[in-house]
């Protein structure tokens, strides 16, 4: 993984770059990223760029017979259901099939070996995207695109086919074939880039090496962790997740904007949040988007009583939880959030409105913290025993001297990485920013800051790259 984080950097996306400004037109310009991004895709996987193909072709048809139906809306529907469905039939095949034949494998003894689908890398996200664009096309809310190959360079631009955001035909119709990236733009996706290289190479990498410390597989291991160990762990684990999935979000905006593309936020700093409601608003945004628009909505939203609503919520946190993993764990911790949402809303809204605002924030942070335990551990049986131990009940103590050893080693490192999950410095350089009028100083501060800044986070990241062979890609099971 290491040669692969370094390989993309400075061999395929450096190459990519200079062919993509060595061509003038818009449409050599897109022949550059559509062969690159196929390029890529094939790297981590060349059988399932078939797929890939056709998933494309199924949306690119499919929308096209639903603009040629306009006057007829019994075969317009028709080709919405024969899109939306082989889409999700694919997805369910190859995602959840193993998933289904082992549950009934338990119940009934057959069948007697479940095969072992592998799951093509990022297949979540451009299944979503691809299904997205054929609904838009059928609301009209976006022309169907009659050239196939540029709804597959829509669906498998390798800024974020594999790991997000879920970008919207309808954000970036325009831009597929009329888009200009400007200097200032450019300067703007290379800073992005590099930050977020350096979150995931530096901060995420490091929390994840504490985080797989003190939560080992296994239950037996798990036994044998102090409590404090066990905290920390998961406290880990919650900076890891949210600094591997930003920084991927970070990459693909920063990319997406040095060749013209403007994709939307996916994070807005959802640990400052003072409800769940609020960190959901923050979290993952094209995701929550995706299903209120598309599930929600369409299911009647809050518009057909109190029930109905309710119901609603569950199909949706179901499916949020689904999306994530076949497994258990994923579908408790999507009916954990529906629990805690609807408490919110029709419980406990008026005693939240009344906490100061440190106490909504701690009442946020322990809330997230433990829906992240059930997140963690496929085992649901792993998410018991953390709990107890994290109580003492396992016989596993309070601390020992590996745990002291790695809260003296690493408690700059942690004070930096839950700054990192805040907007402190973005604010203090905006802050810096806005004083540039009336303080020389800061003027040049800034100039500094914005020329090598990203050549010093691009170092670092390097470095950590190069030393460090620890280099998980979190997200890239969803």
């Amino acid at each position: 993984m290491v040669f692969s984080s370094l390989l993309f950097i400075f061999f395929f996306f450096a190459i990519t770059m200079f062919v993509y400004s060595y061509v003038s037109t818009i449409e050599r310009k897109n022949m550059v990223l559509l062969i690159s991004s196929l390029i890529f895709y094939a790297w981590g996987g060349p059988k399932y760029l078939l797929l890939l193909l056709l998933m494309a072709a199924i949306s690119w048809f499919s929308a096209l017979r639903i603009d040629n139906s306009r006057k007829r809306k019994g075969f317009k529907r028709f080709w919405l259901v024969f899109g939306v469905g082989l889409q999700l039939a694919l997805l369910g095949y190859f995602k959840y099939a193993g998933f289904i034949l082992g549950n009934i494998q338990r119940l009934t003894g057959v069948p007697d070996v479940v095969p072992e689908i592998v799951l093509p890398i990022g297949i979540s996200f451009y299944t979503f995207q691809l299904i997205s664009y054929v609904v838009d096309v059928y609301w009209g809310n976006v022309k169907a695109q009659k050239n196939y190959l540029l709804v597959l360079l829509y669906c498998s631009l390798f800024h974020q086919c594999i790991a997000g955001p879920i970008v919207r035909y309808k954000d970036v119709a325009y831009e597929i074939e009329h888009r200009k990236a400007t200097i200032p733009e450019m300067g703007r996706g290379i800073n992005r880039f590099t930050i977020g290289l350096f979150k995931k190479a530096v901060l995420a990498n490091s929390c994840a090496q504490i985080a797989d410390t003190f939560l080992p597989e296994g239950i037996m291991n798990l036994k044998s962790v102090p409590a404090l160990g066990l905290w920390l762990g998961v406290l880990m684990y919650m900076l890891q997740i949210y600094l591997d999935f930003s920084a991927y979000s970070d990459m693909a905006i920063g990319m997406g904007l040095m060749v013209g593309f403007h994709y939307k936020e996916n994070f807005n700093y959802p640990y400052i949040s003072r409800s769940v409601t609020e960190f959901w608003r923050r979290w993952h945004i094209s995701l929550s988007t995706f299903f209120r628009d598309y599930v929600y909505i369409p299911l009647g939203g809050n518009r057909k009583g109190a029930k109905r609503t309710i119901l609603n919520l569950l199909v949706v946190w179901a499916l949020t939880g689904l999306w994530h993993g076949a497994s258990w764990n994923f579908v408790l911790w999507g009916l954990y959030y529906f629990v805690v949402l609807m408490l919110e809303k029709r419980v406990l809204a008026d005693w939240l409105e009344r906490l100061p605002k440190a106490a909504k924030h701690i009442y946020t942070l322990i809330l997230v913290y433990f829906g992240w335990m059930i997140f963690k551990f496929t085992d649901l049986a792993s998410v018991g025993c953390v709990l107890k131990g994290m109580l003492g009940l396992n016989g596993n103590g309070f601390i020992n001297m590996t745990v002291s050893t790695a809260v003296m080693n690493n408690i700059f490192f942690m004070i930096a990485a839950m700054i990192a999950c805040t907007p402190l410095l973005k604010d203090a350089y905006k802050w810096m920013c806005r004083q540039c009028k009336t303080v020389s100083l800061f003027k040049y501060i800034r100039r500094v800051i914005e020329i090598a800044g990203p050549v010093v986070l691009l170092l670092i990241s390097t470095m950590a790259l190069v030393g460090n062979s620890y280099n998980p890609f979190l997200y890239f099971q969803f």
